[in-house]
Order: structure tokens, then sequence, then C-alpha cells
């Protein structure tokens, strides 16, 4: 899951960026709304995480810009403005949730998750279960046949988005862009590494990642 994390707080933005990402959360961090709106043109986003006081723009006016220019990833704000009618007109200008600072990191990674299910229409849930595989999201962890399958939080992200589309090829250059954010990009030989070792973790189950040259990968359950 890729994110986008507008803040001017540099030390809060480094802590939050460090905690989504040992959560197998890919981010990408913008200091300007500027930046942002550039970063939105060209990726796209599971969510985005805006402060509404930025340097070069308030955080509502971008919010309200966005939704006009037809972006619908969801939204959550993250602002020390604690008034009511704040909170209310950043809701009403399109965002999906709104948090106030101070804030417990994982209140804010749990309301991602709601949002980020909430988007994609239930297709990922609490549980995601491809034959023998499943993959506890809101924890974080796996099973394989009933027995606890360790994963590393790059692991487990990779193995989440070829579970939501088992079946189905997956480009390899998507694969390699939702893995990798602006300061820690994934590589083709990073993202073969990680294959690998999915590979070996899934040997003796039904299933099975397959290569298709020129395509990408898909996970596929033999059983």
């Amino acid at each position: 899951m890729r994110l986008l994390l507008v803040e001017d707080d540099a030390p809060l933005a480094e802590g939050l960026a460090g905690s989504l990402r040992l959560g197998g959360y890919s981010v990408d961090w913008m200091m300007l709304g500027s930046h942002a709106s550039a970063a939105l043109a060209v990726q796209a986003y599971d969510a985005v995480i805006l402060d509404l006081n930025l340097p070069d723009t308030d955080g509502l006016q971008l919010l309200k810009a966005w939704r006009q220019q037809g972006l619908r990833m969801p939204v959550l704000i993250l602002s020390a403005r604690d008034e009511i009618e704040d909170r209310v007109k950043g809701l009403d200008l399109g965002a999906d949730d709104y948090l106030v600072k101070p804030f417990d990191v994982s209140e804010l990674e749990a309301r991602l998750r709601v949002l980020i299910r909430r988007m994609q229409g239930g297709r990922v849930d609490n549980a995601l279960e491809v034959g023998p595989l499943t993959l506890f999201i809101d924890a974080r962890s796996a099973q394989l046949g009933g027995e606890e399958l360790p994963l590393t939080a790059k692991e487990f992200a990779l193995m989440q988005m070829l579970a939501m589309k088992a079946g189905q090829v997956q480009a390899k250059e998507q694969l390699i862009s939702r893995l990798s954010d602006f300061e820690q990009d994934m590589s083709a030989n990073a993202l073969d590494i990680l294959i690998h070792r999915l590979r070996k973790k899934l040997e003796g189950s039904t299933l099975a990642i397959r290569t298709l040259r020129g395509f990408g990968y898909l996970l596929e359950n033999k059983a």
C-alpha cells in the first residue's frame, strides 16, 4: 500500500513515515502542497495523510482543489486545529477522516486501514484467504495451512498485492511502483529477490507464484 504524507513538521513526518514503513506501507513525504499535487499527478496512492498548516497553502484549499480535479483517493486530515468547525469544514470539503494532533500512531494506522478497505469496496478485509493462505490485514500477519507464516513487512505487502488479485497477472512495473517510495526505490532485482523468498515460503503448499515472461507475476492455487 502506497501513502502520500503531506506534513511540514520534519520530526513528526520522519517519525510517522518510519512507523508506517515498518508496518509495510510505502510512504512518499512532501512538505509543500505544490509538491504533493505534483506527486498526485504522476502516482496513484491508496491514501493521503494531509496536514492543514502548510508553508505554501492551506490544506483545506488544497483538498478542495484535488476533489475538483476528480481525485478520489481517501484523505485523512492530520491537524492541530481541534475546533469542531474546522473538522466539519474538512469533512464537507471531501476529507474521509480527521485526526487531531497529538495522536497515537496505532490509531492513525487503524483509521487508514478502514479508509483503504472502504475505497477498495471490501476487497481487503480483516482476513484475506487464498487456498491455504490467510493474511490478517490489521495484524499484518499470515498463516499457511493453519501454521504461522513469518513474513517481513515488504514480503507481507507483496503477498497482499498478489493475493488480492489471485489468478490475475500483475505487471512487474506496477508491483515495483507500489512497493517503492520517493526515498526508497524498489529495484527490479529487489523484487525478484522478494518473489524468490515468497516462493520458498510457499513450497509444499498448493500455492505458487508464476512468472509470465514479459508480463509479470500471478499467485495461483493449484488445488
